[in-house]
């Protein structure tokens, strides 16, 4: 007996009908369509991919977005002037620089940059620390869309054991900290795993909840769950497939097919996370708009 799916799909696209009705409520209100400034470093292929993603997300649902593209030999100065000019800008809600950057830019001084009201990414320290104490704050876009699937699947988490492997600011951590506060379906007690965590198997074969977030194809087998574990598989890696017509195929960090023999759902790649990132941006870009988190 296979595993249930978690249809990213599907769900972001119910999200993102809420956030298009409530734009054009918000706008017959009297109030202008919400802003979403992107700046974009460089020209890698596979960002330029994700900020199209979003760009058009926001067409959909009726937010403004505009893309600044800066090239890869801008300073970290440069950068973080700019930034302070979207921070100065009122009729820009939400900033979000793409990452990676260039690595002569330290990521976290470009975080910093933004002003925390207008962090749709939700990784400034900020909303990070707000988010670690259970106060309203913008909540990371992917382990935020993860506790959008877990609820609207109805997927208990209160008392059971989550173990994430991956140790990320981006998704890792904050998705335990968030498992370990979440309200509606019930707090849970969580492992985060990383590369320095020895017999990777002696936590993630005790796991209810399995999330796994690496960028590493194949990384956990069936043999290394239990029977009826929930696993959402948020790495993404594109890997040579002269089969397709592409000449690649994109896989997670799971092995798809031992693991679905095991699990009672599981997220698919691609299909399963990914989608309620861009979906989790457009409502966080609203809540920045309204001012809801951060009254000004």
């Amino acid at each position: 007996m296979g595993a249930s799916i978690l249809d990213g799909v599907m769900l972001a696209k119910k999200v993102r009908e809420s956030v298009a009705a409530d734009v054009q409520s918000w706008v017959a209100r009297g109030n202008r369509a919400p802003k979403l400034q992107v700046i974009l470093v460089g020209e890698n292929p596979a960002s330029s991919a994700y900020v199209g993603a979003k760009t058009r997300a926001c067409a959909d649902v009726g937010i403004v977005s505009d893309t600044l593209v800066l090239p890869d030999t801008v300073s970290e100065q440069e950068l973080t002037e700019v930034i302070g000019q979207f921070n100065r800008d009122e009729a820009t809600d939400g900033i979000l620089v793409q990452l990676p950057i260039p690595a002569h830019i330290t990521p976290l001084s470009v975080i910093e940059a933004i002003d925390y009201r207008k962090d749709v990414d939700g990784f400034h320290p900020m909303n990070v620390g707000r988010m670690s104490v259970g106060q309203p704050s913008f909540r990371p876009c992917t382990p935020a869309g993860i506790i959008e699937m877990l609820r609207h699947y109805s997927i208990t988490t209160k008392g059971k054991h989550a173990v994430v492997v991956g140790a990320s600011n981006i998704v890792g951590s904050p998705a335990a900290i968030l498992l370990s506060r979440e309200n509606t379906t019930g707090k849970a007690t969580t492992t985060i795993c990383h590369k320095f965590t020895k017999d990777l198997t002696k936590h993630t074969i005790g796991a209810d909840i399995l999330i796994v977030a690496v960028g590493q194809p194949g990384l956990i087998t069936g043999q290394m769950v239990k029977e009826g574990v929930v696993v959402i598989d948020v790495g993404i890696t594109r890997v040579a497939d002269h089969t397709t017509e592409r000449g690649y195929r994109l896989t997670g960090d799971c092995d798809f097919d031992s693991v679905s023999e095991k699990a009672s759902w599981i997220t698919p790649v691609p299909g399963g996370v990914g989608p309620m990132t861009v979906a989790m941006l457009m409502k966080n870009t609203l809540l920045a708009a309204k001012k809801s988190i951060y009254p000004r």
